[in-house]
């Protein structure tokens, strides 16, 4: 998704103003029941780009009348792109997950250029979001998204998507297949194009996890088997439990014909033929996997040296498992990275400052000397819109079960809300339309939160830990209200499920409106305490804030020795101290 406005087509609510570019923007993380530690299933998105405003969006199941066309507009420029025929039921949609469980996230990989297609009528964006309002499950949504594609054409560039339930999650890739080719007649030549898009669709492994950002991560996988591996001319067969691969039935042969690919079948490998790996590829965007991975799995340190660019060969596996079972609080602490503890650590290095920031203003490669250098690219970056992490439980009832952890702004400073994915409304905070990117709006999360935390990049090291505490008593919280609300809900669900809707929405709407408020109080605070470079004391110092207890006077913390001894290698003795008095 990078275009979003809220306009009126045949009673359905389709998003698509405001541009947003995410060129090597997104990360994603995919985490198995068996991974988990209660079960659940899990995916992660951060949604990366300096012109998202970010909002949690809400669409309503509806009914519609039998012949309904739906209208596709880019996502990307809301460029209309044609019609497409509109199902009987649609279900709801909070943000990227669906009333039953359904999740959907994305990473734009682009891929061969010259791969998209656009005569085709159905973008990444639309084709996600029209999943998720028609699929029970997540083998359901990839049915639906490789049909909508094969119909109509597949309109965008190569994509990289998330799809979970709550028994099952699966990495799905896709690219097109190029503009039409025409014979000496002026008619396409059916031998060398076909509509829609190449593709493939793996599920991952009980017990294990996956990520990707930004960069296509299927490489070889199985061939039709029948059983377990199967192509898109027996799509019928997807429901078979048993089936863990999924592809379109001429991927190889649209590689060959395109002159991408001329090995063995059995050594075709997706994304090296549609999305070769450079340096760039690995930098910035497989080491953000590697970064998430090595949070929770020892074994990713024999990958620094892919990780770093150095070594493309030694390539991450798709999937790994990690050391221990996840917690809800273990994904979400995937998802907040700056390398630190690693080589690649950005809080380290001169460009961290004297206060030790993990933040990099872009451009994110620049030369001296006529030499090129780069800043990393972390998974938390100072342009998200929005991030979430969604969580679906099989052992409640649907719109009880899932819930989509949603926060804005930089991954790091943000607060992930629980929105179960059956509410009704969404926090008036976090709603579209409360303000945008060039419309201040001082009821606005996006905008309180943005306050936080550009406040916070200027002196980072010691002002993260007022925040921490506060991002950590709210979630924690949240965990522990949410363990008594599901049975409260679930029994409620038994007998009167409008009740149990509201009683879910209502909690949802609330914890929405407590985060902002806090957050709000958060601000206030931090201003007082850190204003002008001075830290002022707390308990023993006298510093109350809201009880306006007159503080001693403030610290002073000097900046660290190496940073002064950058400053003399810089400016040698001009700012010497030449006095004899005291200063």
């Amino acid at each position: 998704m990078k275009k979003l406005r809220i306009i009126a087509l045949l009673g359905i609510i389709i998003y698509v103003s405001g541009v947003f570019f995410y060129a090597q923007a997104c990360t994603n993380f995919l985490v198995t029941k068996g991974a988990s530690k209660d079960g659940s299933c899990f995916i992660t998105y951060a949604a990366d780009s300096h012109t998202l405003y970010g909002e949690l969006y809400y669409r309503p199941a509806k009914d519609y009348p039998a012949g309904s066309m739906l209208d596709i507009y880019e996502w990307d420029t809301g460029k209309p792109l044609g019609k497409i025929k509109q199902v009987l039921h649609t279900f709801s949609v909070v943000g990227n997950m669906n009333e039953h469980q359904v999740a959907i996230g994305e990473t734009t990989y682009t891929g061969r250029e010259e791969m998209q297609d656009t005569t085709g009528i159905i973008d990444y964006g639309s084709m996600m979001y029209i999943a998720l309002q028609r699929s029970k499950t997540a083998r359901e949504a990839i049915k639906v998204m490789v049909e909508l594609v094969a119909e109509y054409g597949y309109y965008s560039t190569g994509e990289s998507i998330s799809i979970s339930d709550p028994n099952e999650v699966w990495i799905f890739e896709i690219i097109g297949k190029g503009l039409p080719v025409y014979d000496k007649k002026g008619k396409i030549d059916s031998k060398l194009y076909s509509k829609g898009a190449v593709w493939v669709a793996r599920r991952i492994p009980d017990g294990y996890i996956s990520g990707h950002a930004n960069h296509a991560r299927i490489t070889t996988f199985p061939l039709e088997n029948g059983k377990t591996s199967i192509s898109s001319k027996n799509l019928s067969k997807i429901f078979n439990p048993e089936v863990e691969t999924v592809y379109a039935y001429d991927v190889i042969t649209v590689a060959r014909q395109k002159k991408l690919f001329n090995g063995k079948d059995a050594d075709f490998d997706f994304s090296a033929t549609f999305a070769p790996l450079d340096f760039g590829g690995a930098r910035f965007s497989e080491a953000r996997v590697w970064a998430g991975f090595n949070k929770v799995c020892k074994d990713m340190a024999n990958y620094v040296d892919y990780a770093k660019g150095e070594n493309l060969t030694h390539r991450m596996p798709l999937w790994v498992k990690p050391d221990q079972k996840l917690s809800l609080q273990d994904v979400i602490g995937m998802m907040r990275d700056h390398y630190e503890g690693t080589p690649l650590d950005m809080t380290k290095d001169l460009g961290a400052g004297p206060y030790q920031s993990g933040y990099r203003w872009r451009p994110m490669t620049w030369k001296v000397d006529g030499v090129g250098y780069i800043h990393e690219r972390a998974i938390s970056t100072q342009q998200t819109g929005f991030s979430f992490v969604a969580q679906s439980r099989s052992w409640l009832p649907n719109p009880i079960g899932g819930i989509l952890w949603f926060g804005v702004d930089d991954s790091y400073t943000s607060v992930y809300m629980p929105m179960y994915c059956g509410i009704t409304k969404i926090p008036v905070n976090f709603e579209v339309g409360n303000g945008s990117m060039l419309k201040y709006s001082p009821t606005s999360g996006f905008w309180i939160f943005n306050q936080v935390s550009n406040y916070c990049y200027t002196r980072y090291n010691d002002m993260y830990k007022d925040i921490h505490k506060v991002q950590l008593e709210l979630e924690n919280g949240f965990v522990t209200k949410i363990a008594s609300l599901d049975k409260k809900a679930e029994e409620m669900y038994k007998t009167d499920n409008a009740k149990a809707l509201a009683m879910i929405t209502d909690f949802s709407n609330q914890q929405g409106s407590l985060t902002f408020g806090k957050w709000k109080e958060l601000y206030e605070y931090l201003l007082v305490k850190y204003i002008d470079g001075n830290i002022k004391k707390e308990k023993d110092g006298k510093f109350k804030y809201n009880g306006y207890t007159q503080p001693a006077f403030p610290d002073q913390p000097a900046l660290p020795e190496w940073y002064y001894k950058k400053i003399v290698e810089q400016t040698g003795d001009k700012l010497k101290y030449k006095g004899t008095a005291g200063h």
